[in-house]
This record gives structure tokens, sequence and C-alpha cells, in this order.
């Protein structure tokens, strides 16, 4: 009885990451705190829909890259159908760029893949109490935006695209074709084209293979 009591009490999780490997490191660290215990997994954005509706998890933890599909979107997707449903995005995406925008799209937390495990427990307990979580870095860094003393430009130059860009942004600089962006995205090819012209106007480049280039600077630079 005693038993099932203690299990019935942990908050349940849910792990949403493409790389079976990494889910399996999350889980482990998991799983050594008392009252935490993983619900499930799941490594593309339908898998993930699917499971939340399955299992019904009191927070979902999930990284920004997924097979088939984009973690905004899921968190997007969601928030709308889930709308006290905490998320946190674990990620290896630089926090300055994405953070601000999972918080945007619902998330209430982010944790950078390089952070260690206390941290990641300790942002675990924090959204599940309904709290933000931010490194301190981008904590007094988004105050202070809204405070007025941060210019647009400070974030990496990443607030001049939508998000949508952004993901396009960096699946090229990640080597990606047009075709395999839109079969990622689940977008038409004119799609990814039409993303593509918007990135190279707000990059002020006037080919391909500039483009490229500047993607892959991008990458490299976050």
């Amino acid at each position: 009885m005693s038993a099932k009591k203690t299990t019935k009490s942990k908050r349940r999780i849910l792990l949403v990451d493409d790389h079976a490997i990494v889910r399996e490191g999350f889980a482990e660290v998991i799983k050594t705190h008392a009252s935490l215990t993983v619900c499930g997994e799941a490594e593309s954005a339908a898998e993930a829909m699917t499971a939340v509706e399955r299992l019904k998890p009191d927070l979902v933890v999930v990284d920004l890259s997924l097979q088939g599909g984009s973690g905004l979107d899921l968190i997007k997707n969601l928030k709308s159908l889930h709308p006290l449903l905490p998320m946190l995005v674990l990620s290896m995406h630089d926090e300055a760029v994405y953070a601000e925008r999972a918080l945007r799209a619902g998330a209430l937390g982010y944790v950078m893949k390089r952070q260690d495990s206390a941290t990641l427990l300790r942002a675990i307990r924090e959204v599940l109490e309904g709290r933000i979580f931010l490194s301190p870095v981008m904590r007094e860094r988004m105050l202070q935006k809204v405070a007025g003393g941060m210019t647009q430009t400070t974030d990496s130059g990443a607030v001049k695209f939508t998000d949508r860009e952004l993901e396009v942004l960096q699946l090229i600089g990640e080597g990606r074709t047009t075709r395999q962006i839109a079969q990622k995205l689940h977008l038409s090819i004119s799609t990814v084209e039409t993303h593509r012209a918007h990135i190279k106007e707000k990059l002020n480049v006037g080919n391909g293979p500039e483009l490229i280039r500047a993607a892959v600077e991008w990458v490299n630079s976050h």
C-alpha cells in the first residue's frame, strides 16, 4: 500500500527528444529524484502529441529539434490544446537566441544541454510549481529588455527573423536542402523557398551560395 501511494504521488514527466541515448540519459537523471518519474518518451512532435493525450503527464521536457517537426511548433500546439500543461525546453541551441521564443510559444523554462544534472532537476521543480526558469544570465537579459535597457540588436540579430525563418536558417546552416527542410518541417517546397527569400533579404545576401555561407556562420556562432 505504501509503495503504491509513493508511486502515485510522483510527478510524471514526458521526455521528447529525437535521440534515444539522450532520452535515456535524462531519464536516469530524473530517476535520482524521489518525487519524479518518467512516464513516457517520444522522438517526434506527432508522437509527443499522442503521448500527452494518452499519458496525461505533469510536465513535458522537450527539445527544439525533433524528427518530422519543430519543438517550437509542438510547444505552441500543446499550449493551445493543454493550456495548463507545464513545458520545459532542454536544448543544445543557444538560449540567447531561443529562450525568449520558447517562452512566447508557451514553455515555462529553458535549459541548455551543457548544464549539469542539478540544474535540470532544479528547472523541473521550478516549472512544476508554475515558475519560470532561466539561467541567471538569460533572466537578467530579459529583465533588462523589459525595462528598456536593451536594443533588439543585442539578441545576436535573431530578432529580425520569425520563428519559422530561424528554423529554416538553422537547417540551411546544417547543410539541409530545400526538399529536406520541407520534409522535416512538414512544409511545401514553395513555402520553404519563400522563407529562404525572406531570409536572404534580411541578411542582405544576393544568392544561394551566399545564403548558405551566412547560414553556416550563423550555426557555428550559435
